[in-house]
């Protein structure tokens, strides 16, 4: 029973003592991070952290798990290897296989692209034991695809948040609102710009838990963080969803899984049962995980009670009434986002950075009603199209942002990559179908005014002999050092003629063979640039080397050919 104890604490179904003993235990014992209240429990009311937007979230803030984890810690099996957990505690230690596989693959992936945010699988677990069961106990195909929809409730604003339908119903069916979907429970309108292909399939789908765990590590990851440093993690977590309740949750399971898991058959996974919005969810196959499970007639949920059909009262026959008069429901007041009419640029200035810097402006987009006025809390998506390397602070080529009271959103800054040439930044609006703003953006070359040697030694060689220097120079513009400047050095006929000399001095390819011009070259990161060892023909006299870089930078160097002096 003590291995149970923890798992069946269900906000607003135990008493107030056992959450408390259940909660403290855990701050104690595995969370340190936990928030309690001064009472020592969770926060019955959920309350949204006040620096993450609740509109802008993964889940649109849908309904979750509450099932809190074992209060002992798990402890290895000596049937582990065979997928058969060893007791009660270790029943919930166990992830179905392909659930875990694709938790550590995504670790993998993200510990290759963006290294700095140290994103532990185990946190990943966490997310979807809390969102889904581990896609209810592993109900997933070869291919780690659910086998049955996993879909969170309509959120048309009745005990959730309001979401029009932004993608049409595509992923989940519904063309009037949006609904949480898949395993890791992302609205569509967030897997339109985080949704990844984890399978490698060359596809997207939000229902495959490969794809979605990528994708739930990389929205993890976003504006830089840090998983490692338990503030960043707090703010990753809340923006996932934006619940104290959902935070101390997440950290509990992660704690817990931290100290020990094992692997067990897909499908045989535990599930959960207490539903932050107090529906049994039971895990099973119902069409989803936050919505009403079909129940036969006479029956009750699983694990609630008796299954007999309750006894027909005797056929009366009702005395004539007149029905009573009934107000018809009011229509629900427009969101923010249903009022919006159209999007005004907000006095974004000129786009332009050269190659590798931070552009200097910001994108700035205005929603507007028909009249004018500005609109407040709608979310505005900036996405970057084209050929470009360019992408947000962060890493990301689409960002969403939620309006301020004057109605303006900003995009995060543009951090130029090394693609040069011009691309465009789109904003529209998240769940509303207004036309968008097309935003023009160029990458220019990295460039050098200026070009000196690193060194003033004369450069000489015998005939048919190898020079004993390289030449090696340093670019800098306006005064600065210019690392990554494209550059040329070519051997020239005169100080007034560039074409490339048939004489004289040469530098050697990979095989071996005479070149005097070479191309590609490029300046490092304190602007230097080291040319390869030059050879001599047997023609004696006086050479020059001209090197040019992006930018109008020049220098000429020049190279004797002479007999040693005897």
């Amino acid at each position: 029973m003590a291995a149970q104890f923890g798992r069946r604490v269900v906000k607003g179904a135990a008493t107030t003592a056992v959450a408390a003993l259940a909660v403290a235990a855990l701050s104690a014992s595995q969370a340190p991070g936990v928030t309690d209240t001064p009472q020592g429990r969770q926060n019955a009311n959920s309350q949204p952290s006040p620096d993450v937007n609740a509109d802008d979230s993964a889940t649109g803030n849908s309904p979750y798990y509450t099932d809190l984890p074992p209060l002992n810690s798990p402890t290895p099996s000596p049937s582990a290897s065979s997928g058969t957990p060893g007791g009660a505690g270790n029943a919930e230690a166990g992830i179905p296989a392909t659930v875990l596989d694709a938790y550590k693959k995504a670790e993998t992936s993200l510990a290759g692209s963006k290294p700095g945010c140290n994103l532990p699988w185990q946190l990943l677990a966490a997310i979807g034991k809390v969102e889904s069961g581990q896609a209810r106990g592993g109900n997933v195909d070869a291919n780690g695809t659910t086998i049955t929809p996993i879909l969170g409730p309509v959120l048309n604003g009745v005990g959730f948040a309001r979401i029009t339908d932004t993608d049409g119903g595509l992923y989940d069916g519904d063309t009037t609102h949006d609904r949480a979907v898949g395993p890791m429970q992302f609205i569509p309108s967030t897997w339109e710009w985080s949704g990844r292909d984890g399978n490698g399939d060359g596809k997207k789908d939000p229902n495959n838990i490969y794809d979605a765990a990528l994708a739930a590590g990389h929205y993890l990851c976003r504006f830089n963080w840090d998983l490692s440093d338990r503030a960043d993690l707090r703010r990753a977590i809340l923006s996932y969803n934006n619940s104290t309740d959902y935070l101390n949750t997440v950290l509990s399971w992660l704690e817990y899984y931290r100290k020990g898991t094992h692997e067990v058959p897909d499908g045989t996974g535990s599930l959960p049962s207490g539903r932050s919005d107090g529906s049994s969810g039971t895990g099973g196959a119902s069409p989803g995980p936050t919505s009403p499970a079909s129940t036969p007639p006479g029956k009750q949920h699983q694990g609630g009670g008796s299954t007999k059909p309750k006894p027909k009262p005797p056929a009366t026959t009702p005395p004539a009434t007149t029905p009573p008069a009934t107000t018809p429901p009011a229509s629900p007041s427009p969101t923010p986002t249903e009022t919006v009419d159209h999007l005004e640029d907000a006095g974004t200035g000129k786009l332009t950075a050269t190659a590798g810097d931070t552009f200097a402006e910001k994108i700035s987009a205005r929603t507007e009603t028909k009249a004018g006025k500005a609109v407040a809390k709608v979310r505005v998506r900036f996405t970057i199209t084209g050929d470009t390397d360019t992408v947000f602070t962060g890493g990301e080529s689409v960002a969403t942002v939620v309006t301020n009271a004057s109605g303006v959103a900003t995009a995060p800054a543009l951090q130029a990559g090394e693609k040069t040439g011009g691309f465009k930044v789109r904003a529209t609006v998240v769940g509303r179908t207004v036309s968008g703003l097309d935003y023009a953006a160029t990458v220019t070359a990295r460039q050098a005014d200026a070009l000196a040697r690193t060194a003033d030694t004369a450069l000489t060689c015998v005939p048919g002999g190898e020079f004993a220097d390289q030449v090696e120079v340093k670019a800098t513009y306006k005064g600065a050092v210019a690392d990554g400047v494209a550059a040329t050095a070519t051997l020239i006929k005169a100080a007034d003629d560039a074409t490339e000399n048939d004489k004289g001095p040469y530098f050697k390819d990979a095989d071996g063979k005479t070149v005097r011009t070479l191309a590609g070259l490029k300046t490092g990161k304190d602007g230097l640039l080291k040319l390869p060892k030059l050879y001599a023909d047997d023609t004696a006299g006086t050479y020059l080397l001209r090197i040019t870089t992006t930018g109008g930078a020049t220098l000429t160097v020049e190279l004797k050919v002479a007999a040693a002096a005897s």
